[in-house]
């Protein structure tokens, strides 16, 4: 009677888990892709960059 009960709880508990990683994991990406932004409009307006790339690959 309280197997299901647990195994209910446990897959309850992991898709919260799992939710939330992934919540956080938006919250990285988003700030990764503004200072990528902020990086390529601050070097991209300078004169003096020229044709040089302010990321390395």
């Amino acid at each position: 009677m309280t197997v299901p009960i647990l195994l209910v709880l446990l897959v309850v508990l992991i898709l919260f888990g799992a939710g939330f990683a992934v919540q956080i994991l938006w919250w990285i990406a988003l700030a990764v892709l503004a200072l990528w932004l902020l990086g390529f409009l601050v070097r991209g307006t300078s004169a003096s960059a020229g044709r040089r790339r302010w990321y390395r690959w």
